[in-house]
């Protein structure tokens, strides 16, 4: 029997210096007034009443994202894996009726450059496929963590 470790299963990584020190760049991962202002793709947005966070191991979080030309509607929710203060958030990522096992699994890591460099972000995510230009999920990650830098360097 082949145990779900050893399955392959799509993934991808992106990363992101910021000019912010990691305490704000977490902040800005963990706070819901924060998240609203930068955690969608380009002609979405997250309205801060659909955010609801639990930001602990085994907490959840909820929100959802809006087409800013549609209407339509996104919604996202998942649970909390391990929360590491400043350093390190994992969670599941999906829709808010999906099993959190099968759900898409998202890591982040935060490590401080110099005082120059600001924070290294890196994103991976494991259980859905993404490439670049695909107009989904990647570029979606991708134009979110655009909208972090520009809303850190405010």
């Amino acid at each position: 029997m082949t145990s779900p470790e050893t399955v392959a299963q799509p993934e991808f990584s992106l990363s992101r210096t910021v000019a912010a020190p990691r305490e704000r760049v977490w902040r800005a991962w963990t706070d819901a007034d924060e998240l609203s202002h930068w955690h969608h793709p380009v002609k979405v947005s997250t309205p801060r009443e659909t955010i609801d966070l639990d930001v602990r191991e085994g907490g959840t979080y909820a929100y959802t994202m809006v087409n800013d030309e549609t209407g339509d509607e996104y919604p996202t929710a998942g649970t909390y894996l391990l929360v590491a203060e400043p350093g390190r958030l994992v969670f599941t990522w999906g829709s808010p009726d999906d099993d959190p096992a099968a759900s898409p699994v998202v890591s982040v890591d935060l490590t401080t450059g110099s005082r120059s460099t600001g924070t290294h972000v890196a994103l991976h995510v494991r259980g859905i496929p993404g490439e670049p230009g695909d107009d989904n999920v990647y570029d979606g990650w991708m134009q979110a963590l655009d909208n972090l830098a520009a809303h850190l360097a405010r």
